[in-house]
């Protein structure tokens, strides 16, 4: 566990994203589960990005926070995501679930910084051994052989 402080505060600190993160929950669709979520995270460029969980009756179809978040980094340009917070209905801290997490790493990669409720964490202590595409890559030359 990394603790809050310089080397792993977001450009105006972890509130602005805390705070979006919230608002983006405040805007879940969660009639089942009644279990609402939000997620923002900062980009390198400086943007701050969100998403929220959208259920569906077909629960198997449901999705996640992270992947609106995700789907928005892409649909206002791209980049690499820095910090993570993601909230559940009362605002307080979450950590992602393992599938949410393996899109983040391609999105933010190992060193991406997540607020947990237990303090500050890199991706790659979240998800060690993570699968990305340098497995691709070796899979790929492997096959050439």
């Amino acid at each position: 566990m990394t603790a809050p402080g310089p080397a792993t505060e977001p450009p105006g600190g972890w509130a602005p994203l805390l705070e979006a993160a919230r608002d983006a929950m405040s805007r879940a669709y969660a009639p089942y589960s009644g279990y609402p979520v939000g997620a923002a995270a900062r980009t390198e460029d400086g943007r701050i990005v969100t998403g929220c969980n959208v259920e569906n009756a077909s629960y198997g179809i449901g999705l996640c926070a992270e992947c609106g978040l995700v789907s928005q980094l892409h649909a206002t340009g791209g980049g690499r995501l820095t910090h993570f917070a993601c909230v559940d209905g009362a605002g307080n801290a979450l950590v992602p679930c393992g599938r949410c997490r393996q899109l983040l790493y391609e999105a933010g990669g190992p060193q991406l910084l997540l607020r947990t409720p237990e303090g500050v964490r890199t991706l790659d202590a979240m998800l060690p051994q993570a699968f990305g595409a340098g497995h691709l890559t070796a899979q790929d030359a492997a096959g050439d052989a």
